[in-house]
């Protein structure tokens, strides 16, 4: 139904009124920056109909309605900024031009109903909206397989502001689907002054204390801070934010610290202690708030993120009419490309044991090239095993129920979390609008290096706890593999700690508290005997590349991108690791290779060669050593061996020994032997 009444009530942000409380407020800003803008609001022309190249489909079947519009994918920012369409008015309202259309129907403003109707019991969701001019609010919905069907048409006119109310059915999204609107300018202009969606209930908000941990990165935290003492409508649900800071740059001596701490006061909490990496610090975040006893909730965030702010609040609505105690996650958009998202869902491939993108979902989706009205798999609700720690909602009676963080340090220890609160009854939902920005892992390369030994070490931990086979799938047999793709590689250093961290996981659990404070200093004294480790930030300081015997064919060594291509080389290559090296390699570089294209079948077959680093800053001279190779591939062997034997048993002691190692009384002794 649709009905005039009075304006919206301004106060009902967050808490309930008339028995209904806002969970999703339509974000219009006219501050909105242009790259972003096409996650908020979009343009719509009639009559187009090309087709989505992901889909598979054409456009008659995959873009259109039933009213004959699709959404305008032009891909430029421009039309995302609705140029010829609208635009966003200096008070923050949405201005429809006369026969035009925009739509609401974009990740931050389309509303998730399939995460409401799998993860709520509430039936209904009501959307409320306040509208001005000549025109129409339009209503669509969508299914899980990315059709479109229009709900509800409710005609505009008067200058006066006239609100919309429409109660719609949450029983359709079993599988997926979405509701969102568009806007169509009539005779004149249409606004939008503001439109909520809201949940029937008389439950009020739950507190938040936010856990922040920060390393180095103090202007990136600092700014966060400001963010946040500038949104008074986030403050109300705070009740604390705790920085944990465990870098040699202090966020207190930035500059912006001050105007954050005037705003924030008591309320704003830094603690210092040593680096004991994301676990460590965001372990801290959870004790605190569990003692305190005056949350409801931790949000977790991570430092070098920027937070749409509106989707905390979004978070706890979510969490706190959940049928069960659920930890709610946010996405991670790309901090450069600002409309690509990471991923839209975390999994864990059990056989294999290792991560990424949930089933049904695609790597890097760019939400501006492909928005949602057109891409037909973004409609289907994806159910994840766990949430990235960049932003992650928990309750505390969850961390009351299973404990706290295992000491990881870095790397999958919020995979692990997710994994064990599931087995515990307590799901994690990914919720669409809810997001940050977060600086991508193309900028990075974590397998390499000191972060090599919790990549495997970590991984093999989580696997001995939570994996369903008796000797842990495929993974000893992937470990091994990837040990050896590093010898091949010329990446000592890295074969090294790998080979550490497996003789720690073999010794059990007893040290891991112990390794979280003391292990990386060791493992960055350990890594830098090796040449792998060893970087220069110019590659004139290394000597110009020769070859006695440049090869053949082409110019130096060959980069397949066909299977085919990379068999062959791989094949070959392997027959390097047993020949002695050629003799101009100890003193000359054979090639310059890229970061990009550093693969294993490729570098095997370089004696020797300047390898960049991930981020561009620098680069090594990695050196082939036969004698290395064959020792640490005894000793590996030797070592996967052992672990694909003992399985079992080391299985049952990480798992009897889980309960204390992720318990207050474990986690608050080591925080208080920092001191010793």
């Amino acid at each position: 139904m649709s009905k005039p009444s009075e304006a919206l009530d301004e106060t009902q942000d967050g808490g309930p009124h008339d028995g209904f409380r806002v969970v999703h407020r339509t974000i219009m800003r006219a501050s909105q920056e242009l790259d972003v803008r096409a996650l908020y609001v979009g343009a719509v022309t009639s009559m187009t109909g090309s087709g989505d190249a992901d889909s598979g489909r054409s456009g008659s079947d995959s873009r259109r309605d039933d009213s004959g519009d699709s959404t305008d994918q032009a891909g430029a920012p421009a039309d995302s900024g609705m140029t010829g369409h609208g635009r966003i008015d200096e008070d923050d309202n949405a201005v429809v031009e006369a026969g035009r259309r925009i739509t609401f129907g974009t990740y931050f403003n389309a509303f998730p109903a399939s995460y409401w109707r799998r993860w709520s019991d509430h039936k209904t969701v009501r959307l409320v909206a306040r509208l001005r001019g000549e025109g129409s609010l339009i209503v669509y919905r969508s299914t899980p397989r990315g059709h479109v069907l229009r709900t509800e048409a409710v005609p505009v006119s008067g200058d006066d502001p006239t609100t919309v109310t429409l109660d719609l059915t949450l029983a359709p999204f079993i599988d997926g689907g979405w509701y969102w609107f568009d806007l169509e300018g009539g005779d004149g202009n249409l606004v939008l002054e503001q439109a909520e969606w809201l949940i029937e209930t008389d439950k009020s908000a739950g507190r938040v204390t936010i856990g922040i941990t920060t390393f180095n990165r103090p202007d990136f935290c600092a700014d966060q801070l400001v963010a946040l003492s500038q949104d008074p409508s986030t403050l109300e649900y705070l009740d604390e934010i705790i920085v944990v800071d465990q870098g040699s740059q202090k966020v207190v001596e930035t500059e912006k610290y001050a105007a954050a701490k005037a705003v924030l006061g008591d309320r704003l909490r830094i603690l210092d202690q040593p680096n004991l990496g994301g676990s460590g610090g965001f372990s801290r975040a959870m004790l605190e708030t569990v003692q305190r006893g005056a949350s409801d909730y931790v949000l977790l965030l991570d430092d070098d993120v920027v937070c749409e702010l509106e989707g905390i609040k979004r978070a706890v609505a979510f969490a706190d009419l959940a049928k069960r105690p659920t930890i709610v996650g946010g996405h991670m958009f790309s901090l450069y490309d600002r409309t690509v998202m990471h991923a839209y869902g975390e999994a864990l491939a059990k056989w294999t044991w290792f991560w990424g993108p949930a089933p049904a979902t695609k790597h890097s989706h760019d939400w501006a090239r492909r928005p949602l009205r057109s891409t037909p798999w973004l409609h289907r609700r994806i159910d994840v095993d766990y949430n990235g720690w960049w932003m992650c909602l928990i309750p505390t009676s969850v961390i009351r129920e299973i404990g706290m963080s295992l000491p990881m340090f870095i790397k999958w220890d919020d995979a692990e979390f997710g994994l064990r609160a599931g087995a515990a009854g307590f799901p994690t939902a990914s919720l669409p609008g809810v997001a940050v920005w977060h600086v991508p892992w193309t900028e990075k390369d974590d397998t390499l290096d000191w972060q090599a030994y919790f990549h495997e070490r970590n991984r093999l931990v989580s696997a001995l706890l939570h994996s369903p086979y008796e000797h842990g799938g495929r993974l000893v047999l992937e470990s091994l593999t990837n040990h050896a793709k590093r010898l091949v590689s010329m990446q000592y250093g890295t074969g090294e700690i790998i080979m550490m961290a497996l003789q720690d996981v073999l010794e059990g659990p007893g040290r891991m508290h112990r390794d979280l404070a003391l292990r990386l200093p060791e493992l960055r004294e350990l890594v830098q005997n090796y040449p792998d480790a060893r970087t220069n930030p110019a590659l004139d300081l290394y000597p110009s590349p020769r070859m006695k015997r440049p090869p053949r064919k082409g110019k130096g060594i060959p980069n397949p991108t066909h299977k085919a291509g990379k068999v062959m080389m791989a094949a070959t290559g392997l027959v390097r690791q047993v020949r002695a090296p050629r003799s101009m390699s100890v003193d000359f570089p054979e090639g310059i290779v890229p970061h990009v294209d550093q693969k294993w079948f490729r570098l095997s077959h370089y004696d020797s060669a300047i390898v960049s680093t991930a981020d561009g800053n620098a680069a090594a001279w990695y050196r082939r050593d036969r004698r290395e190779f064959k020792e640490q591939m005894r000793r590996s062997s030797a070592l996967h061996a052992r672990l694909y034997k003992e399985w079992p048993e080391l299985s049952a002691q990480y798992k009897q020994a889980l309960a204390d190692l992720t318990s207050v009384e474990s986690w608050k002794s080591s925080f208080e032997g920092l001191d010793d």
